[in-house]
């Protein structure tokens, strides 16, 4: 195994340096005598590792370890995490993969690996890398370099883990100081404590010899009041018999004063209902009477004056007025849906293609309506929504709604007619809205007493 090749030449006209074969066969005989008796320290297995993912990122994918050829396409760190077991067991036993590295480190540390070969460690190297390079170089003696190392590493360890040691008995030490002065901190603290209670015992001692002598003192006393009681309650026994007897005489003086008032009540009842009696025989006679003399002169039943029916008239044909704002004001629908009992006629598709006339006619309709459901809801009013049906044989089938009347106007009739008509249908006084942006029915349902509301505000309070 060739510890460095050479660079710049071609193999067929190298020859070996200063050795002939029969030397390279000893050699190999001694290094294959040569074995570790134990394996290598943790750290000096970690900078071997490093070196051949160091070596095997550079090595051509035909050459690459067929184990490892997985792995080198990684990055050299994780190439080492990941792959440490399997990079160190082809470096024991892949004698060419290990003559690259070792090729690598005698380029790297060139000092190192001739004092190494010549028998001498540089005293000022890292024992890592010492160990490191021995093993990949495998110099005569190899393994007491290793060995060396290895020992050189557990002194080290030991010696930090006495250190570390002594400086936790340190802290150990001062801590059960601390732990020491505390408690006796505590003792002097607790003393005085007892010191207190035993102060505040002799004080609740003597507030308790007091308040016993205030409970004798409190039970004769009770005893007393008892005895005064029982007295009492003799002389209260004596009068409560006295008053229950009085009480019995008073009740009976009771019972014959209230019977002697139910007989006089019976007495004016029984004169009242005779009076009572002629008076409604009289009423009826008067009611017959005048019923005949109705039907005798063939009377109404209710009388009313020619003013009344002047003033009937000019109701009739005057609606509740729903002016008071601009049509282009925000709040005139909100100010329509307060007047009590109005009716809100909506022109379905006029509204639909203002708002949202991209859709098929059908999701317009589901549109309109799901929105006309929630302001019934909310408002009370009575919503009429009017769809044109002249341009089909049958109007399209729809769900109806619950709150919302939904009409199609029949073949041969525009639903602009529709909406005139029902505006004409509703009796004088009814207060009526029509929600279109059509001048010809803005126009009709204004001559017949309605208020038009513009299709945008009717959308722009729909969204809000």
């Amino acid at each position: 195994m060739s510890a460095r090749p050479e660079a710049g030449g071609d193999s067929d006209d190298s020859e070996p340096l200063g050795r002939d074969e029969g030397s390279d066969r000893g050699e190999r005989a001694d290094a294959e005598d040569e074995r570790l008796r134990r394996p290598l320290p943790e750290q000096v297995r970690a900078r071997v590792v490093e070196y051949g993912s160091d070596v095997l990122g550079g090595m051509p994918t035909s050459e690459l370890p067929p184990l490892l050829r997985r792995v080198a396409r990684f990055e050299p760190r994780r190439r080492a995490r990941l792959a440490g077991p399997q990079i160190a067991a082809q470096l024991e036993t892949d004698d060419d993969f290990r003559g690259r590295v070792a090729a690598r480190v005698d380029q790297v540390w060139p000092e190192l690996a001739e004092g190494l070969r010549s028998g001498v460690v540089p005293p000022a190297a890292d024992p890592v890398a010492v160990a490191a390079c021995a093993y990949l170089l495998r110099p005569r003696g190899w393994p007491e370099i290793i060995e060396g190392v290895h020992t050189e590493l557990e002194r080290q360890s030991s010696a930090k883990e006495a250190d570390e040691t002594a400086e936790a008995l340190d802290a150990v030490r001062r801590q059960l100081d601390e732990t020491k002065h505390g408690h006796q901190a505590d003792l002097e603290r607790l003393r005085g404590q007892i010191r207190g209670q035993r102060a505040e015992i002799s004080e609740l001692r003597r507030k308790v010899h007091t308040e016993r002598q205030r409970a004798k003192e409190a039970k004769a006393r009770a005893e007393r009041a008892l005895a005064e009681t029982a007295d009492r309650e003799s002389e209260s026994a004596t009068q409560v018999s006295a008053l229950e007897s009085e009480n019995r005489r008073l009740r009976s003086r009771l019972a014959e004063a209230e019977a002697q008032v139910e007989s006089a009540r019976r007495a004016v009842r029984s004169e009242r209902n005779a009076d009572e009696a002629r008076l409604r025989v009289l009423l009826d006679v008067l009611v017959e009477a005048s019923h005949g003399l109705r039907r005798e002169l063939a009377l109404p039943t209710s009388l009313d004056s020619p003013a009344d029916h002047v003033a009937e008239a000019t109701r009739e044909q005057r609606r509740v007025p729903l002016g008071g704002l601009p049509d282009d004001d925000p709040g005139l629908l909100e100010h329509l849906l307060t007047v009590p009992r109005v009716h809100l006629l909506v022109d379905g598709y006029n509204v639909t293609k203002t708002g949202y006339g991209t859709l098929p006619l059908a999701d317009q309709r589901t549109r309109l309506l799901g929105s006309l459901e929630g302001l019934a809801s909310r408002t009370k009013a009575e919503i009429t929504c009017v769809f044109d049906g002249a341009d089909v044989d049958t109007p399209p089938v729809v769900a109806q709604p619950r709150r919302v009347r939904l009409l199609f106007s029949a073949p041969g009739e525009t639903a602009d007619e529709l909406i005139v008509r029902l505006v004409r249908a509703e009796p004088p006084g009814r207060p009526i809205a029509v929600v279109t942006s059509d001048r010809e029915i803005v126009t009709a349902v204004r001559s017949a007493g309605a208020r038009a509301v513009p299709s945008p505000i009717f959308l722009r309070r729909l969204e809000r």
